[in-house]
């Protein structure tokens, strides 16, 4: 498949797919759903493409991950925001959590990926700004794969949702 960018699509995943439950945990990161289902779904569009981690690539390569999410983390900075108006103290893991970067970082070491780690606050729409950021890295050559994580956290009812897509501007 090919994006409207041009981009060739490696690998595609949701999350939630038929079947899922919540999200497994992930050490490390506590309270919230964001960084548990960004590993997964990211885990799960990474599989598709090399089965096993680490990614089979070739040392010279690099893959970008793009972490895309109009919201962020709710969960963690609803809970901040109460512990700090409570006069409460904060645990240390939530100023590691609270940076996107923190489980972008993750699935890279844990894949063995190589390359930029770019986080983004979309204001229109996320599944093509993040597909423009990463022509850009591509483009550029500062990549030669990158892998695209879209996520929201449900509120008012709706559920979590996030996609992976792993694209690179070569066939296959």
């Amino acid at each position: 498949m090919t994006t409207p960018a041009g981009l060739v699509v490696l690998a595609e995943a949701r999350w939630p797919e038929e079947g899922d439950g919540d999200p497994p945990t992930l050490p490390g990161f506590v309270v919230s759903s964001f960084s548990p289902l960004v590993a997964a779904v990211a885990d799960r569009c990474l599989t598709r493409r090399y089965g096993q981690r680490p990614a089979p690539v070739d040392p010279g390569e690099r893959t970008a991950v793009v972490l895309a999410s109009a919201a962020g983390d709710r969960v963690s900075a609803d809970h901040v925001r109460r512990a700090v108006a409570d006069g409460g103290r904060l645990g240390p893991l939530f100023f590691f959590q609270s940076v996107p970067n923190s489980v972008a970082g993750h699935v890279a070491t844990r894949w063995g990926l190589r390359g930029p780690v770019v986080c983004l606050a979309p204001t229109g729409d996320p599944r093509a700004e993040a597909l423009d950021s990463a022509d850009l890295l591509l483009h550029d050559g500062d990549a030669d794969e990158a892998l695209l994580v879209l996520i929201e956290q449900g509120h008012d009812g709706t559920a979590d949702q996030a996609a992976a897509l792993l694209v690179t501007r070569k066939e296959a």
